[in-house]
């Protein structure tokens, strides 16, 4: 009797565990969709679009903003290091979700 007590306790425990250690389906989907930032066209986004991007404020969203606003669309991407704040580092960890 001892020992099917003790087993029950261990099994039931195993399974508390597991339930706990488990990922939830909807923390591993909330993951999935903040990692994967929508595509930004920096010659149209608004401030709001552009601070989405990884790094990028509100003030440098502004930057970039008043930057196109002075001196026209972005020829390039890699034009967005003359914006005040803004360089290589930032450009290319945002490079994938980036378009003219």
């Amino acid at each position: 009797m001892y020992k099917s007590i003790l087993s029950v306790l261990f099994l039931s425990s195993l399974l508390v565990f597991s339930v706990e250690a488990a990922p939830k389906v909807t923390d591993v989907a909330a993951k999935q969709e903040n990692s994967q930032t929508r595509l930004v066209k920096i010659n149209s986004a608004t401030v709001t679009e552009l601070a989405a991007l990884d790094g990028v404020g509100e003030v440098k969203a502004q930057a970039i903003v008043e930057y196109r606003k002075a001196n026209g669309n972005f020829k390039s991407i890699e034009q967005l290091n003359e914006v005040k704040g803004i360089g290589d580092k930032l450009i290319d960890k945002n490079r994938a979700n980036l378009s003219l």
